[in-house]
């Protein structure tokens, strides 16, 4: 069953289903992410010959040889051996069928020759592509899939259309569990995120912690070789694991990272961190009063998944063997796994707000993030991590609570007394976001937004 992606499917559908123009598409995000299932679910209603490809490690010629027997076998031919590209587009343009032309993990392909030596050979087959044919390229290495779009590569500017596809947020993902307790598909999504890959081998009719111990645990379990053989496989000989093992569940400056590895400047570390920040394993964010702020930039890991590998699985192979998975749960995760979600609960809240602005239900949202403040008088400083800043510098604070209970009015006046103590923050309105949602009613000072409510 097709899950999300509704926009991109349709965005998708609408170019394949158009003759007027010519039609070069560009799709790529991280393995397992669901390229593939959006391609074929757009396929389906394509009205003529789809040629499925697949590139392989192998030499420029031994991939086009390929490529070849796949457009015999897709027109029910004879393997039909080509001079080139070129001479199989002037063949296919001669045919009185409509073809969709596939290409997947095209890195494969363009790293079989000098740089941007494979790129100019398709960009010459996209100026030329016959007017029954559409193209697609797909691949799963980000960093070699964003070279297509700068602007010294051969093919900038020659697609018609670009995807970027990215792992679900709270509410897509949640569409894989729909009929679970609020607090339930948080935990879910705290622990899992959003690849489609990993949400469809779940069992959701049972508990995270017997997902965890599971699927997470065992050095063979399956969601376990996901990330160790999947996700980190493009970039683990490119940079120190101990970089994500040291952001874990939180977030760290750059000289936090650089003194926990107890590396000097040597700019190995600025490399890595650009390597890591190209390929989306992490993020820098800053806080939204303090844009371009170098001193108060942070990293950390963009993954909820890989969040907690490296937060409470990374290097313990041996410890689990020697201690079996429910008791390596029982001692490491279990006591701190409440906070591990309710860190991840305000990311959700952030995503809420993010959607809400796309809809227009925001109209004078100007930004949403964290917010640093500085206490002098009270010798305190510190970051709020869901903000809303509104046209003419208005801010208003959200404080996230995982409970699994409704909060009360008291403890909202406590959370406003305590904030309105702090010198140096600006409040326009307080809010709250509560998973167990509240025990009076919203006609308040405050905004209220419960667990239900982020789901609708």
């Amino acid at each position: 069953m097709f899950i999300g992606r509704e926009k991109e499917l349709k965005a998708l559908s609408a170019e394949l289903s158009t003759w007027k123009k010519k039609t070069a598409v560009l799709i790529y995000g991280k393995r397992r992410v669901g390229k593939s299932t959006l391609i074929h679910e757009a396929a389906n209603v394509f009205d003529g010959v789809v040629v499925n490809h697949l590139c392989v490690t192998s030499t420029f010629e031994g991939n086009l040889e390929l490529i070849y027997k796949s457009v015999s076998e897709s027109l029910s031919l004879p393997n039909i051996r080509f001079d080139s590209l070129f001479a199989m587009m002037d063949y296919l343009g001669t045919l009185d069928k409509k073809i969709l032309l596939i290409i997947d993990e095209y890195p494969y392909l363009k790293q079989t020759k000098k740089k941007n030596e494979v790129d100019s050979y398709m960009q010459a087959v996209i100026d030329r592509l016959p007017e029954n044919v559409k193209l697609i390229l797909c691949g799963s290495y980000i960093t070699i899939m964003k070279e297509l779009l700068a602007e010294n590569n051969p093919l900038f500017g020659r697609f018609s259309l670009i995807q970027h596809i990215h792992d679900f947020d709270y509410y897509d993902a949640a569409k894989f569990y729909p009929g679970l307790p609020v607090r339930e598909k948080v935990a879910f999504y705290g622990v899992f995120g959003g690849c489609p890959y990993v949400l469809e081998n779940l069992e959701t009719d049972k508990s995270v912690k017997d997902n965890i111990i599971r699927l997470l645990l065992p050095e063979t379990g399956l969601i376990r070789s996901h990330i160790e053989n999947v996700m980190l496989r493009e970039i683990q000989k490119s940079f120190d694991a101990r970089i994500l093992e040291s952001l874990g569940n939180g977030k760290k400056k750059y000289t936090e990272i650089r003194d926990q590895l107890g590396g000097s400047e040597t700019g190995l570390l600025d490399k890595q961190l650009k390597i890591l920040l190209n390929m989306e394993t992490i993020q820098k964010t800053e806080p939204i009063n303090r844009r371009n702020d170098k001193k108060k930039q942070f990293y950390e890991i963009t993954d909820n998944l890989m969040r907690f590998y490296f937060s409470f699985i990374f290097g313990t192979a041996g410890t689990i063997a020697r201690i079996g998975e429910k008791q390596y749960y029982g001692r490491n995760i279990e006591e701190t796994l409440e906070q591990f979600i309710s860190r991840r609960f305000e990311g959700i809240a952030l995503q809420y707000f993010h959607r809400m602005a796309v809809r227009g239900e925001i109209p004078d949202i100007e930004d949403f993030g964290s917010y640093w403040y500085d206490d002098p008088v009270n010798k305190a400083n510190g970051e709020f991590d869901c903000v809303i800043k509104r046209t003419g510098n208005l801010y208003d604070f959200y404080e996230c609570k995982f409970f699994d209970r409704p909060m009360t009015l008291q403890e909202c006046e406590q959370e406003k007394d305590q904030l309105q103590k702090m010198q140096g923050i600006e409040v326009t309105r307080i809010g709250f976001v509560c998973a167990g949602g509240f025990d009076f009613e919203s006609e308040t000072e405050f905004i209220l937004i419960d667990g239900e409510a982020l789901y609708q």
